[in-house]
């Protein structure tokens, strides 16, 4: 059936956009890839932790991955950002763009602290997950700037580090007393002095400055920043957990809006670039299977 109807409006064209848009392709699916607006990964240089792709540039995977998507004719992209969603299950429309399904694979907006000298090192040496960058730092000084660390993952996060850094500081200012016990048993340097900026040249971390003048030397920051929704999910209104991220039917991945799915980072706090494609083939073939489904019973 080719009535000008997209089956599956995928908005957003990184890992979990792209590999839904295969895995449907290949069911024979027409889609719509729209990929606009700014790359949250765009500082990053490579993309780590990821087999087969370990060590690629976040652009190279991209134009790769456009590239074996070229030879499924049913697969297109728009360059441009979805601005507006309308319409109900079945017959969505963004603008001129009429389609079936939707899902939305936008990521996150990451909202770094505004500290002194954090830009420049941002996605470098200053970053968010041991994973994709940790075996680039080495033996390295690392720290781990969390203002709050009352949350329960605390104490086990910053002893996983142990396993890459010798020498590992937590720089908080409210701390379960039981979490510090812990991380002290562990050699885990504590600094609660609020933290004033960050040294460094180019893009290398050097140290890390205190409300009272004092310079921890330190190669390699993690920190887990506050984050947002990209706008248009915010104005569809769609259910949010109590941290914020998209609820999802966790096998089939539909959202609070029927015919409305979402995959990777704008769902869950673990992202990572696999665990997004992950749920990208996941999301697409639920969608393929429901839509499968509906046009065998609709008959001829």
């Amino acid at each position: 059936m080719n009535d000008g109807v997209f089956d599956v409006l995928i908005v957003g064209g990184g890992p979990g956009g792209l590999q839904a848009a295969l895995t449907l392709g290949r069911a024979q699916k027409r889609v719509l890839v729209a990929d606009g607006g700014p790359r949250r990964n765009a500082p990053a240089e490579h993309m780590q932790n990821f087999v087969s792709r370990d060590g690629i540039a976040p652009l190279e995977f991209r134009r790769e991955a456009r590239t074996q998507l070229a030879k499924y004719p049913n697969v297109s992209f728009l360059e441009e950002r979805i601005e507006t969603l309308a319409g109900t299950r079945g017959d969505f429309r963004a603008g001129s763009i009429r389609a079936r399904r939707v899902l939305l694979a936008t990521g996150m907006v990451d909202q770094p602290p505004e500290l002194e000298g954090l830009l420049p090192l941002w996605g470098r040496s200053v970053f968010q997950c041991p994973y994709c960058h940790g075996w680039e730092a080495p033996k390295a000084r690392w720290g781990y700037y969390a203002p709050v660390a009352t949350a329960p993952h605390i104490r086990p996060f910053v002893l996983q580090l142990c396993g890459w850094s010798p020498e590992v500081t937590l720089f908080s200012q409210e701390l379960d007393e039981e979490v510090q016990s812990k991380l002290v048993a562990a050699r885990v340097r504590i600094e609660r002095t609020p933290v004033k900026r960050l040294w460094g040249s180019g893009q290398k971390l050097e140290s890390v400055e205190l409300d009272d003048g004092t310079r921890v030397p330190c190669d390699a920051l993690l920190m887990h920043p506050a984050q947002k929704q990209v706008e248009l999910v915010r104005a569809l209104g769609l259910a949010l957990d109590e941290d914020g991220y998209v609820k999802v039917e966790p096998m089939m991945r539909e959202t609070s809006i029927p015919g409305i799915y979402a995959a990777g980072d704008l769902t869950t706090r673990a992202q990572a670039a696999l665990l997004a494609a992950a749920a990208g083939m996941q999301a697409a073939v639920a969608l393929n299977a429901e839509l499968s489904a509906e046009r065998a019973l609709s008959g001829p």
